[in-house]
């Protein structure tokens, strides 16, 4: 729930001018997160968001320097933290992940840009990623135990 919940802020500051806790909570509750100003507080500083200056003159909440390069520790985190097994059967790879986690598992899988996943499809525990060639599900294993470690 973190994970997907933090997604959703992310994708709230990019679409919104958000000055403050209070309305970063209320959009969050409209999009069906229950919040509380602890919860909000350590996912700003989890997400290590920055206040800047918004087109109209006010400040508001952005990604800070270490979201402008997708391969951060914090996807690393969401592998080690949420997959639970990986298996292939042709093209396709069947990721499980803990209940729930799926959705913020494919996001880390689809921002790390691995060249040969054309798409995914996450449920709520099970993700399907497409690869190009039935060989090149060899290549996204071995990538991906590595980061498992």
């Amino acid at each position: 729930m973190r994970y997907a919940r933090q997604n959703k802020i992310l994708e709230l500051i990019e679409t919104h001018e958000i000055e403050t806790q209070e309305k970063l909570s209320a959009l969050l509750k409209e999009s069906g997160f229950d919040v509380t100003q602890a919860t909000i507080s350590r996912d700003i500083k989890e997400l290590q968001l920055i206040k800047t200056l918004s087109p109209s003159g006010k400040y508001m909440y952005a990604a800070g320097l270490n979201h402008a390069n997708p391969v951060t520790d914090r996807f690393i985190k969401i592998f080690r933290e949420t997959i639970k097994s990986v298996s292939s059967s042709g093209n396709i790879i069947v990721v499980k992940t803990l209940s729930g986690c799926a959705n913020a598992a494919a996001e880390a899988i689809d921002s790390l840009n691995f060249p040969h996943i054309l798409g995914s499809i996450a449920g709520d525990n099970t993700i399907f990623l497409v690869v190009e060639h039935p060989e090149d599900k060899d290549t996204f294993i071995t990538e991906f135990n590595s980061m498992l470690g």
